[in-house]
């Protein structure tokens, strides 16, 4: 029996994360070949974002880096069971921000030879789920902000918005 993931050039784990939503957020984007070979990795922060808003941010960024490799039959993988029936079209996008995401998105997608856009467990999608939420802590360690006078962490820190 043949390997279902020949029937792929690229096969792409997405994710994003948001630390609060809106929140500090990032994505994670895993590139593989059929054989299991890394092809390409991300992990990038976005800035302040809603959970689904980086969800589709992963997408486009999977897509074009799967386009500038040279893709032409992809399969994505979305632990966003949201994401996924809005790309498919099983459920409407009401959102303004994210319309436009899933516009550019069906875009990508149609410069494709085939492309799969499938649901999967968050468990089988750890690795892009690492990658995001490596990004969103960097982020925040890097721009941590730390009181002269008493050492202490100040919200803008940790996280926490005033007002």
């Amino acid at each position: 029996m043949s390997n279902p993931s020949n029937r792929f050039d690229l096969l792409i784990n997405i994710d994003g994360a948001s630390a609060g939503n809106p929140g500090d957020a990032a994505i994670g984007v895993v590139i593989r070949r059929p054989d299991g070979t890394l092809a390409e990795t991300v992990s990038r922060y976005i800035g302040t974002a809603t959970n689904n808003f980086a969800e589709y941010t992963a997408l486009i960024v999977g897509l074009e880096k799967a386009a500038a490799l040279g893709g032409q039959r992809i399969q994505v993988k979305s632990d966003s069971e949201l994401l996924v029936r809005q790309i498919s079209g099983r459920y409407k996008v009401k959102s303004e921000n994210l319309r436009s995401l899933k516009e550019k998105a069906a875009a990508l997608i149609r410069g494709f030879e085939f492309a799969a856009v499938e649901h999967v467990r968050r468990e089988f999608n750890s690795e892009a789920d690492n990658l995001a939420k490596k990004a969103v802590k960097e982020y925040r360690r890097a721009n941590r902000m730390v009181a002269p006078e008493t050492g202490e962490e100040s919200p803008s820190s940790t996280g926490q918005r005033s007002g």
